[in-house]
């Protein structure tokens, strides 16, 4: 019986020939991550076991939801961590203002590539499979085992493959894509499977666009998701990292639970309405509602931070102002990408247009800080959640969008199609 991308990585990290779904086995890993939220509560849980991290070149920290410190709690968090790293003289502890948000820096600074093994104490780790790696998000207890022996146990995941055909069209990026799909398998359509990426459709797809998909692959519900490793992975991983990568291909007889085909020319721009991922709306059917007005508007996040992301929504903010009642929050995922924001003179057309810029950071995401929302407000965010009271009070509202969307949405006041906004 043949194997999928995801059971190859994880047979070969178990030291097995081979492995099915359902077997329960023991894998080394490659890389171990937390962050300043699960970070502090993994270490206490750590010291019982270990006085010494199994290897301090693959146990990363990264303190990013909560910086810069929005109060003595948060300073804490991040002063135990700081402190942790410092004393384990760990390689990769990425300090405030010299990094960014953990799932943009780790492939940023080639932390991580193809055919690794990789958990992470957040459950967006699985935007690693971008780059043909096996990485999810576990809790703390997992990340503590993790830090302190080098491997972890997983039952092997069953596996959903989406056959993605076509191109898609001006104004269609990675994030329409994976909330369509999200929206017609539900968020539990691939509850602890992997969802692997295939098709002639993937060459059409940028590294930017893929790590979305991957990302948002737990909002699904599965375990990971994983994309194969073509001339633009490699290109990538070879830019970024001098690390060794492997590249794992799914086995022609390998075993699906489900085959789902997606042609990426019919996709539209696609918002996401409160309270799931999966409430997935096309911008046809938005347009023939009553006009949704906002208040807020998110560009960022590690869903949709990147450098990619910034140039398409300063592409429609170019030129013209913010809603006099709409707020609008750019926050580049990196420095580097900070950084090149300023090079292409994208921060003007930020600031210029009426938005705030703000230093990488999870921030308004899980409402942490940086655009906390107020009872019955609304707002068009790029992230990966729009749960009830995820941003803020638990009578606000989240519309999960594109940099796209969210930029034409930011102009016109209300939930707007980029396609007119963009070819006015």
């Amino acid at each position: 019986m043949g194997m999928t991308m995801t059971q190859k990585i994880l047979a070969a990290h178990a030291g097995l020939d081979s492995v099915v779904a359902g077997q329960l086995i023991e894998a080394k890993l490659d890389i171990v991550m937390a962050n300043d939220i699960t970070g502090p509560m993994a270490l206490p849980i750590f010291r019982e076991m270990a006085d010494k991290v199994y290897d301090k070149d693959k146990v990363v920290l990264v303190p990013d939801h909560f910086t810069p410190n929005k109060d003595i709690k948060s300073a804490e968090n991040s002063k135990s961590i700081r402190e942790f790293a410092k004393e384990q003289e760990l390689k990769w502890y990425f300090e405030q203002g010299k990094s960014g948000v953990e799932h943009a820096i780790l492939p940023e600074a080639g932390v991580v590539v193809a055919g690794e093994c990789i958990i992470g104490a957040d459950s967006h780790t699985c935007t690693y499979g971008a780059l043909g790696a096996f990485s999810t998000g576990v809790g703390t207890t997992d990340i503590a085992t993790g830090m302190a022996m080098g491997e972890l146990w997983f039952k092997v995941p069953n596996a959903v493959k989406f056959v993605l055909t076509g191109k898609p069209a001006a104004y269609v990026s990675g994030k329409d894509i994976i909330i369509h799909i999200i929206g017609v398998i539900g968020v539990d359509g691939a509850l602890y499977k992997s969802m692997e990426f295939t098709g002639s459709g993937i060459k059409e797809l940028s590294m930017d666009d893929r790590f979305t998909m991957a990302n948002m692959a737990i909002e699904a519900g599965a375990k990971n998701g994983i994309f194969p490793v073509d001339e633009q992975a490699e290109f990538y991983m070879k830019e970024h990292s001098v690390k060794e990568y492997k590249i794992y291909e799914a086995d022609e007889d390998a075993v699906y639970d489900e085959v789902i085909e997606i042609d990426l020319s019919k996709v539209r721009p696609t918002v996401a309405f409160p309270h799931l991922p999966g409430n997935a709306k096309t911008i046809d059917e938005i347009e023939a509602m009553e006009p949704i007005w906002i208040d807020q508007v998110v560009i960022g996040s590690c869903t949709n931070g990147r450098m990619e992301d910034m140039r398409k929504a300063a592409a429609i903010l170019k030129g013209r102002q913010v809603h006099s009642d709409v707020r609008v929050m750019v926050i580049p995922a990196t420095q580097n990408i900070y950084k090149e924001c300023i090079a292409e003179g994208l921060l003007d057309i930020f600031v210029d247009a009426g938005c705030a810029v703000n230093t990488p950071s999870c921030g308004p995401c899980m409402g942490g800080h940086m655009g906390v929302m107020a009872a019955g407000e609304k707002c068009v965010s790029t992230t990966n959640r729009n749960f009830v009271g995820r941003m803020g009070h638990v009578d606000s509202l989240i519309y999960l969008a594109s940099p796209e969307v969210a930029a034409a949405s930011a102009i016109a006041g209300y939930i707007a199609n980029p396609e007119k906004v963009g070819d006015e």
